[in-house]
């Protein structure tokens, strides 16, 4: 017998349990689990809990490997091949070290008579509790095909914004690391060159020099104080936005952040309207749909709202009500939603809000892109005029004052 710890959901309660349970192996533990009433989330040997943990930092499975796993795996479903042998073939042609263990590990348990969702839960860091619930329901419903289609459109939508996104801020990015270097090479360089000409003449530098070449002395003296202090600060930072409290205060800041707040809170409308939509498409109760789903957002303040609606719903509140006094949704949503309801084709009005919010996240990136460029140009022209002023003024004076010199001899 091998003790394996597990993580597993309650589905009467909706709690997350963690314990212990004593098995043959993995397969045997998730029979025992699902006997019981819980629904395996993961499953790892407590004697080799590293496992294939190890792998992932070597050979991470990005989206794209994954939605070209689920989108073959539907394929070959729908084309009337067996699971194991689809998995197979999928196992096959896949490149990513990562993700073809874990389908390794996945068809030997798949044979050894577990479900393909029990089977997926067991790599939860690769198969998050959305796909592994969304293939449950496909599962039990007999259009598993038909589900892995709908996961991997979502995931590449997901992945298309987020992408988006990162493209739209490289650009600010590398103003950032030139205007940096622009400062660094000024104070490094030419300010020294410029005090010890004062020095030597026995004049005084203007203020504005004076305090830029304080600076510069300070940074080429203590410069491992300086590095020590970003450092430190770095480091400070990342562990308190681990904390909840971090968490929530670094998640408040991107929905209510000027400019960029509206971005943010489109892109979690657009999440969170297209998950809900294929879960309940897929046959999942509200509930639990909702419950999975607030997990997909990934923003705790936003997460929250969600779980406050979903105590409305199982009150007996409609979702488009509940949702209205949430003030992290923007109010087109429960609208949209409220139409849904009425007209009963709530999963047919979440996947409009999710295609609407996403072109809008489209229009919105590229409007941004337009608006950052001049501002960006100003701020580093302003910041570099500034240095440079303090570069130029005491030569200017120099200048001048030689000149009332010779003027008056």
């Amino acid at each position: 017998m091998v003790t394996f710890e597990y993580t597993a959901r309650d589905p009467r309660s909706g709690e997350t349990v963690k314990a212990e349970v004593q098995a043959d192996s993995v397969g045997s533990a998730s029979k025992l689990l699902v006997a019981q009433g819980l629904f395996p989330l993961s499953i790892v040997d407590k004697n080799h809990a590293g496992g294939l943990g190890i792998i992932s930092f070597g050979n991470r499975v990005r989206t794209r490997d994954l939605v070209i796993f689920t989108r073959q795996l539907s394929t070959l479903i729908n084309a009337g091949l067996p699971l194991v042998q689809s998995l197979r073939n999928v196992e096959n042609q896949l490149t990513n070290k990562t993700l073809k263990v874990a389908t390794n590990d996945i068809i030997a348990s798949v044979e050894g008579g577990t479900t393909l969702s029990e089977s997926l839960s067991k790599h939860p860091k690769i198969f998050n509790q959305v796909y592994v619930y969304l293939v449950a329901a496909g599962e039990t419903s007999g259009t598993l095909d038909e589900v892995l289609l709908r996961l991997a459109d979502q995931q590449e939508k997901d992945a298309a914004i987020l992408r988006k996104i990162r493209n739209a801020m490289i650009y600010p990015v590398i103003v950032l690391v030139v205007l940096v270097a622009v400062i660094i090479f000024l104070l490094v360089t030419l300010l020294p060159q410029v005090a010890a000409l004062y020095k030597s003449l026995q004049r005084k530098l203007p203020p504005l020099t004076q305090a830029l070449v304080g600076t510069s002395n300070f940074v080429i003296k203590f410069w491992y104080i300086v590095i020590l202090v970003v450092v430190v600060g770095t480091v400070a930072l990342i562990s308190y936005i681990r904390t909840p409290d971090g968490r929530e205060r670094l998640d408040r800041f991107k929905i209510d952040v000027p400019i960029f707040g509206i971005l943010f809170r489109k892109v979690y409308m657009a999440r969170f309207a297209r998950t809900l939509a294929t879960m309940l498409t897929s046959g999942i109760p509200m509930l639990e749909a909702m419950d999975v789903t607030k997990r997909a957002i990934k923003n705790v303040v936003v997460e929250d709202a969600i779980q406050r609606a979903a105590n409305k719903v199982k009150a007996g509140k409609g979702l488009s009500t509940a949702l209205e006094a949430e003030d992290s949704f923007i109010p087109l949503v429960p609208q949209m939603i409220a139409i849904g309801e009425q007209s009963g084709a709530i999963d047919d009005m979440l996947l409009k809000v999710a295609t609407f919010y996403e072109s809008d996240v489209d229009a919105a990136i590229n409007n941004l892109s337009v608006t950052i460029e001049p501002v960006m140009m100003v701020i580093l022209g302003v910041i570099v005029g500034l240095v440079i002023a303090s570069v130029l003024l005491p030569i200017y004076g120099l200048a001048t004052g030689n000149t009332a010199s010779l003027g008056g001899g």
